[in-house]
């Protein structure tokens, strides 16, 4: 306990800016507790790195990340470099390989900031989103055929196997039962998609027999756009498939007040790997360079990362920061203010300072 090693990958992007911004107030937690030491090591694998060497990472990237305790990740994407290429060279590359399967992402409106949905507090909107992470849509199973002629096809198949289902609704309880309303959502389509969403719904029936403290529902996840908005206070835990639970994530994060403040961490519960972290708002091209990116969402993000070490008094130190600031006014541009990322991260760490050892 107290000492750890960080793998840091800014990668693309706002990335480098908001890794950097979590790394000086990680340092500022550290000046605070002398038992807290974090040695991090910064790789430079990312798109740039892909235009010097034709790889995301190096053929021995996942050997150089085994030994960590964990992953701090910005983001992948790039604008010379296509989607498919940045995501399955590096992200995916570091989650399926060390069996990362359970994305879980809180979202709550912070202190200080307001939900674009009318009449809805801070406590209105409370939930985490558990996503299914290691196969699903996002399976890479499929292929083309018949390329550049008129009878190209593209095949995606979504791959559910039993087990993949049964341990991420099983997960998805565990953490509800932990919560205080005992309340899980399980969300599917299985009315238009038959066969693996059916199994689905059928695991968590049987699931659901093992936790009959935990209240549980289902959803189709047309419906449950339309609950989040309408009826936040009705939700609390929520668990979803790979696609499913990417796309209700990024519309939470949005109704909490800006994807800017999301957090994600990739988890193998087992910890036969390192897990790893990252803000979900990915690499905002749009903003690059311009110093305006929110590294609130990089901040939280090392919260759940440091819970994950089991320092869950720096962790709750470090929020506690983040939810001063926020309640202070001190906001980047996507949370309507001027601030600029150097700005907040100087006074989550002016806070940290001041707060009791």
């Amino acid at each position: 306990m107290g000492s750890y090693r960080i793998a840091a990958i800014p990668a693309d992007g706002i990335g480098p800016e908001v890794i950097d911004a979590g790394v000086e107030v990680l340092r500022a937690l550290e000046r605070i507790d002398p038992a807290l030491h974090l040695e991090v090591t910064r790789f430079p694998w990312g798109s740039d790195y892909y235009r010097e060497h034709g790889v995301m990472m190096p053929a021995d990237g996942l050997d150089a990340l085994r030994s960590f305790d964990a992953i701090y990740f910005g983001a992948v994407g790039d604008r010379d470099v296509p989607d498919h290429i940045t995501l399955w060279g590096l992200r995916l590359a570091i989650c399926q390989p060390f069996d990362q399967y359970a994305n879980v992402r809180p979202t709550r409106i912070l202190p200080g900031l307001s939900s674009p949905l009318r009449d809805c507090a801070p406590g209105d909107l409370d939930w985490v989103i558990v996503r299914e992470n290691s196969e699903g849509e996002y399976a890479g199973m499929g292929g083309r055929a018949h390329r550049g002629h008129a009878i190209e096809v593209g095949t995606e198949v979504a791959v559910f196997t039993r087990a993949g289902v049964e341990r991420i609704i099983r997960f998805a309880f565990e953490l509800a039962r932990l919560r205080p309303r005992k309340h899980l959502t399980v969300v599917t389509k299985s009315n238009a998609q038959r066969h693996g969403m059916v199994l689905w719904d059928e695991v968590a029936v049987e699931v659901a027999r093992d936790y009959p403290d935990v209240k549980w529902d289902r959803e189709l996840v047309d419906a449950m756009t339309v609950r989040m908005v309408n009826a936040p206070k009705s939700i609390d835990t929520v668990v979803a498939t790979n696609l499913h639970a990417d796309i209700l994530s990024d519309l939470a994060a949005a109704l909490a007040g800006s994807i800017g403040i999301a957090p994600t961490s990739n988890l193998d519960p087992s910890r036969r790997f390192p897990s790893m972290f990252e803000p979900i708002h990915g690499s905002a091209f749009d903003i690059v360079g311009k110093g305006i990116a929110n590294p609130i969402g990089a901040f939280w993000t090392a919260v759940m990362m440091l819970e994950h070490l089991g320092e869950t008094d720096n962790a709750a130190r470090l929020m506690r920061a983040i939810e001063h600031v926020t309640a202070s006014g001190i906001r980047t541009p996507d949370l309507g203010g001027t601030a600029r990322t150097t700005d907040v991260t100087a006074a989550v760490c002016e806070t940290l300072a001041g707060a009791p050892a």
